[in-house]
C-alpha cells in the first residue's frame, strides 16, 4: 500500500454541461459541471429523486447524456469508454450478485471481466480487508446481508479501480458494519482512490467526506469543503437559563435573533457563525449590561443536515 500524502488538486472526473432528458420530455440533469478531485472522498447528497443515480450512471458509463461531457482521467465516457471504465468501481445500492457463486471465483471472475491477468495475492488481500477471507469458499446464499453488501465491494475493486462509487453502502447495515465500513473508505483513500459517495445518512457525510456537492432538482446547487460548508453556513444557538424570569425582552435586544420562552425563564438567541457579532462572550456581556444574569446556558451548532435541508428550501 502507498504512503498517505496531501490531498491533491487535479481533477480526476470532469462533468461539464451535462444534461439528460428522458423520452418523457423530464430533465433529470440540467447543465451539470463537477470536478471531482484524485484521492478524495466527495459526498454527494441530494434528495430522493434530484438526479444523484443519474449523474452516477451517466459516469459510470450506463447511461447515455443528452448533452454535455464527462471525461475519467483524461478519457471521455463516450469516446473512449473502455479505458475511461476500467478506472471504476460501482457499487450499486440494491444488492447484486450470484447467489450460488463462491466468494472467490465471484472476485476472480469480477477481474477477469476487465481484462486484469490473475492476481490471487491482491484478491486475497481485498477480501482480508473486507473482513471476508474466512468465508472465501462459501456460496453467497450462506452470507448475512452486510457481507453480501462487502463481496459487492470487493468485487468491485478485484481489477483495482482508482475510482470507486458507493451508492448507500450502508444502507440497512447495523452500526457496528457501517463504522467498518468508514474504515475500510478511509483507508482505501490512503491508497489514492477515489470514492463517491451517496448516503442517506447525514452523519456518514459529515464523518467522511472531504467535499460535499449537493443537488436538487437536478443542479449542483453547492460544492464545498465540509469543514467550511459547517463554519460559513450554520448557525449557533445560545440558550440561556435565567435565575429570575423575564416579563419581556429587553428592547435594545429586540434583534429577531431572540426569542424568550412563554414563562420568562428562557432567552434563546440565534446567530450566523460568521457573524462579526457573533461571539457568545459578547452577548453574554449585552445581557450583563441589562442586568439579566443567568444560571446555565447552552451551545448548539447547527447540524449538516439542518443546513442541507435549509439551502434546499431556499432555492425557488
Amino acid at each position: 500500500m502507498r504512503t498517505a500524502r496531501s490531498l491533491p488538486l487535479q481533477s480526476t472526473i470532469s462533468v461539464s454541461k451535462l444534461t439528460k432528458l428522458f423520452a418523457s420530455g423530464f430533465c433529470a440533469l440540467r447543465s451539470v459541471d463537477l470536478e471531482i478531485r484524485r484521492g478524495e472522498i466527495f459526498a454527494l447528497l441530494g434528495p430522493n429523486g434530484a438526479g444523484k443515480t443519474t449523474l452516477i450512471n451517466i459516469i459510470c458509463g450506463l447511461t447515455n447524456p443528452t448533452y454535455g461531457t464527462v471525461t475519467i482521467n483524461g478519457h471521455d465516457i463516450i469516446r473512449d469508454s473502455r479505458a475511461a471504465r476500467s478506472t471504476i468501481g460501482l457499487v450499486p445500492q440494491e444488492l447484486a450478485v450470484d447467489m450460488f457463486q463462491t466468494v472467490w471465483s465471484g472476485v476472480k471472475f469480477s477481474r477477469a471481466l476487465f481484462g486484469k491477468p490473475a492476481n490471487p495475492k491482491y484478491l486475497e488481500g481485498v477480501l482480508r480487508e473486507l473482513s471476508l477471507w474466512e468465508k472465501r469458499d462459501c456460496e453467497t446464499v450462506m452470507l448475512s446481508g452486510g457481507m453480501k453488501r462487502r463481496l459487492m465491494i470487493a468485487k468491485a475493486l478485484a481489477h483495482e479501480p482508482k475510482i470507486l462509487f458507493l451508492d448507500e453502502p450502508t444502507a440497512g447495515v447495523d452500526v457496528e458494519l457501517r463504522h467498518a465500513m468508514w474504515e475500510m473508505m478511509r483507508s482505501l483513500k490512503q491508497e489514492d482512490v477515489t470514492i463517491i459517495l451517496t448516503t442517506h445518512y447525514i452523519e456518514e457525510a459529515e464523518a467522511m467526506a472531504d467535499r460535499i456537492g449537493l443537488i436538487s432538482s437536478g443542479e449542483i446547487i453547492l460544492v464545498e469543503e465540509t469543514a467550511a460548508l459547517l463554519e460559513k453556513r450554520g448557525t449557533k444557538t445560545l440558550t440561556l437559563h435565567l435565575q429570575t424570569p423575564l416579563p419581556g425582552i429587553p428592547a435594545t435586544l429586540k434583534t429577531g435573533q431572540v426569542e424568550l420562552s412563554p414563562d420568562g425563564s428562557q432567552l434563546t438567541y440565534l446567530f450566523d457563525i460568521e457573524s462579526k457579532r457573533a461571539g457568545v462572550g459578547g452577548m453574554l456581556n449585552r445581557l450583563g449590561e441589562h442586568g439579566i444574569r443567568f444560571k446555565d446556558l447552552e451551545i448548539k451548532k447547527s447540524s449538516l443536515e439542518e443546513i442541507l435541508v435549509a439551502l434546499i428550501r431556499s432555492r425557488p
